[in-house]
């Protein structure tokens, strides 16, 4: 095993070659790697990455590795709020565009749910709209359960930042 130096103060704890050590492992990859151990602590945890690459410095390596981590968080985010199962499409403007379209029916249905201080959570809007799709009706009657609790905001123009 050898140790490289790290700059602790970026997180970094430790930034190592070494080669596996069980069998089974070792028949699977009998080459040296890399062993950057990382303390992140924006969330409180340590992270151990290991890598075939000995060019990067250990500081990039460790924030390719975070910022995939963040990829892989906001597609399940995706997946999770905007319900976004397949793609119909697998180029790369076909995955995009569908993202965006899902993001603004959420926005779209974010707005409302605000605008008019419905009860239902987003999940059950969603539902709402996707049962009403084709209908030829106004969108927000689609989601009156009780006209009692919808209470348009007094002006018309939504602000997009607030100063």
């Amino acid at each position: 095993m050898v140790s490289h130096k790290v700059d602790k103060s970026l997180g970094l704890r430790c930034d190592q070659e070494i080669l596996l050590s069980s069998k089974r492992l070792k028949n699977l990859y009998p080459q040296r790697i890399r062993r950057i151990n990382f303390r992140d602590q924006t969330q409180a945890r340590t992270l151990v990455f290991l890598t075939n690459n000995f060019v990067l410095p250990a500081e990039t390596i460790a924030a390719l590795y975070k910022a995939r981590w963040e990829i892989e968080l906001f597609f399940k985010w995706v997946k999770q709020n905007l319900r976004v199962k397949t793609f119909y499409g697998t180029s790369p403007n076909a995955v995009k565009t569908q993202i965006w379209i899902a993001m603004v029916v959420y926005l779209v249905l974010a707005i409302l749910k605000e605008r008019y201080k419905l009860e239902p959570s987003l999940s059950k809007l969603l539902h709402f709209l996707e049962i009403n799709l084709f209908e030829q009706k106004a969108l927000i009657s689609i989601f009156q359960v009780n006209s009692r609790h919808i209470r348009p905001a007094e002006d018309n123009q939504l602000n997009l930042f607030e100063f």
